[in-house]
């Protein structure tokens, strides 16, 4: 783990670029950007970046274990602008001793055995989302899986159901698109000078979000059944800190939103990248559909592992320096940032031979280790909803095998497209499907759905 020196400062060499050339290549081509640089430093290079400041990148598996194992004392979070969107009782906004806190009174509704109490909501939502697909030509199923997430969200998370559900389904997406393109902004730019402002735009949403909360709180303490309920918000309101102290209402609508805004986009995206890559590799889908017949789930486990690893929808997970601290062989300055690079530590060949290649058979009877494999980060800040991220993923992917025929293509794979808070397929991670319980999917079908996509189906999968 890392530990604190007085040694002399020792970063990792990186371009020499001045910090504006290095931004704009940054925000213009991160992730070419990232490759070539991890390709010509790589394990940990040094970059200086606008917003992050000096900013030291790792993906070399001994540091990524010793950064996630540093002291809370020694390193702390790095996204205080989206901690003010989210507000002071979201957990972006907390850190140290009273991050450790919250994080222990939100660990028990987000365990991997309770989280299978909400596998019907997700079946449900995905049921209802499919209804409305189209059979026999093109469509674009990232709409489709974002309201998926929003939706068991809002139901397993915010235990809303009808006009309150109906609200938030309105209210939300708009707001957390704002607030993830405000959030890493200046604090200027985002004040609210007015209804006009994108500042003044997000506090109104904020307020009437919050009024919807305000009122499912409200109903929750007022339900007679309070005391049985499995979704998210009655649970927080039944948990205490170690004092016997509750949550404050105010800090439990800051995590309802953090939870979301963390899960929703990034879970939604993970499962269009399912869609876009299993209709590049036939006799996989072919394995998938066979096994969700069968009852088991290894192979789906796997493939939703490997999906993960080669299309990460976050660049990394960041930390800043409290104090100097050596962290391997470096020496990195106090209020430094340390970013561990998912895209540098998954496309490491040393961790994962052939690594351009999606290959789920990798993961099958062996689980990815966890400073190789980080898409939920690490340590102290990894994603509290990982293992809801990863059911609800298997659930929909479980449902979407069971109930449709997805028709493989041989078309280019969909290059990743960033929309802000994740790299999402560029084109929507379009889709040709069939129903399975409306009869056999005959070569006639495909035939008439190749025409109608403008594609050939494959014999074999693509490797990109």
């Amino acid at each position: 783990m890392g530990s604190a020196t007085t040694e002399p400062d020792l970063l990792p060499p990186g371009p020499r670029a001045p910090k504006i050339v290095q931004g704009l290549a940054f925000l213009a081509a991160r992730r070419p950007v990232m490759a070539a640089l991890g390709k010509r430093f790589g394990g940990a290079f040094t970059l200086d970046l606008p917003v992050l400041g000096h900013t030291v990148m790792v993906s070399d598996p001994e540091l990524v274990k010793d950064l996630f194992s540093t002291s809370r004392d020694l390193v702390g979070r790095a996204r205080p602008n989206l901690g003010e969107i989210l507000g002071p009782g979201s957990m972006f906004n907390l850190d140290g001793d009273e991050l450790f806190e919250r994080r222990r009174l939100l660990a028990p509704p987000f365990h991997g055995k309770r989280v299978g109490n909400y596998d019907r909501i997700i079946e449900d939502e995905v049921m209802r989302e499919i209804a409305h697909w189209p059979e026999g030509r093109e469509f674009e199923t990232l709409e489709s899986m974002m309201r998926i997430t929003l939706n068991a969200i809002l139901r397993a998370v915010f235990g809303a159901e009808g006009p309150a559900l109906d609200e938030l389904r309105r209210l939300l997406p708009p707001a957390v698109r704002l607030g993830a393109r405000i959030g890493l902004l200046p604090e200027a730019v985002r004040r609210d000078y007015g209804p006009w402002s994108p500042g003044g735009r997000f506090r109104e949403h904020r307020r009437r979000i919050d009024a919807v909360i305000e009122s499912l709180i409200a109903e929750a303490r007022a339900d007679p059944g309070f005391a049985d309920r499995t979704d998210v918000l009655a649970l927080l309101l039944q948990a205490r800190y170690e004092d016997g102290e509750p949550m404050s209402d105010a800090h439990i609508a800051d995590e309802l939103l953090t939870l979301l805004t963390a899960g929703h986009e990034t879970t939604s995206t993970a499962l269009a990248w399912a869609v876009e890559r299993l209709r590049r590799y036939p006799a996989l889908l072919s394995r998938l559909t066979a096994e969700v017949d069968a009852g088991g789930s290894e192979l789906r486990q796997a493939t939703i592992w490997e999906v993960l690893r080669t299309r990460p929808v976050l660049d990394g997970a960041l930390r800043r320096t409290k104090t100097r601290i050596r962290l391997g062989d470096w020496v990195i300055p106090e209020g430094y940032t340390i970013m561990a690079s998912v895209q540098l530590a998954h496309s490491a060949e040393a961790s994962f031979p052939d690594a351009a290649s999606f290959d789920p058979d990798r993961f099958v009877g062996a689980a990815p280790k966890p400073v190789t494999w980080i898409p939920f980060g690490g340590g102290i800040n990894r994603c509290i909803g990982a293992a809801f991220a990863n059911m609800e993923m298997d659930v929909t992917l479980r449902t979407l095998l069971r109930e449709l025929r997805f028709v493989p293509t041989d078309a280019p794979g969909e290059r990743a497209s960033n929309r802000g808070v994740a790299f999402a397929p560029a084109r929507g991670a379009r889709a040709v499907v069939y129903r399975r319980t409306a009869g056999t999917f005959d070569a006639g079908d495909a035939a008439a759905s190749r025409e109608r996509a403008g594609h050939r189906v494959p014999s074999g999968g693509s490797k990109r």
